[in-house]
């Protein structure tokens, strides 16, 4: 097998591994996947204004993300089912993430538990998690989340019903036996069982709570002592709406384009919501994350970190743990080369200047 030279090769690769249905599960976006695209050509179409004749000798990728020191601005993201590719899933993420020196975001709907995870690692994770209509279900994940020593929980707010994603209707998408959403068997297990449908879209639609308002931010801070990143913000109305329901933080994402099809790009979103911003809280941005070009973009337009998930996925799916170590090592030689060519030998050296 010849070794992948970027992250773009790793999918390849993991398209060849894995079966159709799970493919298109990771790689489909809604509808006509419109957005799915924008989400890589938005970061492709900025171009660069490096700074020359600086001394770039030694260059310092280290950031923080809410305190946490971290190795590079990189957290991988809150993405459902690694072990459909990979039978380690999330766990051997949890050890790539750890390795390189980076956060974990781990998913509601992860396939190995919160527990698991935390078992097999100790690393520092966040929790990713939607309110249910059940909200005893939401305040034991909180608790569960605290115990395993997750140090935030990224509320995502963009799913009050399911996207159309029509590959995972075309190939009937379902779980293969043993894959799960493991943290939630003990409030649903009669919801996962793999059938003719998907169990994901069926649990949405008779879990999740479509009447949701901006007070279940206030509620959830009101339960725990764990700062609260608010994720699927898109416009500076809710940037500031967030912050005024006690998030700690937000995260500009449109579901990896999974959700709303048509909608902005996370680049096209993240000036605006910045701006509103105006410091006081931290900026993530995810989606189309392809290159260490694109997380200069990304931090230029003034985002804290990048969260990447498909690249990872990739990765596990082509070589499990050593695959994802060897997608975040990339991503990190290319941060270190785009920081050097642009003439920034510290994360804090890049902004705005940076885009023509």
């Amino acid at each position: 097998m010849s070794i992948p030279v970027n992250l773009n090769e790793y999918e390849a690769l993991a398209r060849e591994r894995l079966s159709p249905m799970a493919y298109d599960y990771f790689a489909g976006g809604a509808n006509d996947e419109v957005t799915l695209a924008d989400n890589m050509r938005s970061w492709q179409r900025l171009r660069l204004h490096p700074r020359v004749l600086v001394d770039v000798s030694h260059i310092d990728t280290t950031t923080t993300v809410l305190g946490q020191t971290v190795t590079m601005p990189v957290i991988t993201a809150p993405c459902s089912f690694n072990a459909l590719a990979h039978p380690e899933g999330e766990c051997a993420v949890a050890r790539a993430t750890t390795a390189a020196g980076i956060l974990q975001i781990v998913s509601m709907t992860a396939s190995k538990s919160i527990e698991e995870i935390a078992a097999t690692d100790q690393g520092p994770r966040w929790f990713q998690l939607i309110c249910f209509r059940d909200r005893e279900i939401t305040r034991d994940l909180v608790r569960r989340a605290e115990a395993a020593q997750c140090s935030a929980l990224c509320l995502t707010i963009d799913q009050p019903m399911q996207g159309r994603r029509e590959r995972d209707l075309r190939n009937r998408f379902h779980l293969p036996p043993g894959v799960t959403m493991k943290n939630l068997e003990p409030y649903a297990a009669d919801k996962l069982s793999a059938d003719d449908s998907s169990p994901l879209a069926k649990f949405v639609d008779e879990m999740f709570d479509a009447t949701l308002t901006w007070e279940v931010v206030s509620w959830l801070r009101s339960i725990t002592h764990l700062p609260i990143l608010v994720k699927g913000i898109l416009t500076a109305e809710g940037a500031n709406l967030a912050l005024e329901h006690g998030a700690a933080g937000v995260i500009v994402s449109n579901h990896g384009g999974r959700q709303l099809d048509g909608t902005l790009s996370t680049c096209e979103a993240l000036p605006a919501v910045v701006d509103a911003i105006g410091g006081r809280a931290e900026v993530l941005v995810d989606a189309g994350i392809r290159r260490g070009t694109d997380v200069l973009r990304a931090l230029a337009l003034g985002a804290r970190a990048v969260i990447v998930g498909r690249p990872y996925l990739w990765g596990l799916a082509v070589d499990g743990e050593a695959g994802v170590s060897r997608v975040l090592e990339l991503l990190r030689q290319e941060i270190v080369l785009s920081m050097g060519l642009t003439g920034r030998a510290a994360i804090r050296e890049i902004d705005r200047a940076l885009i023509v």
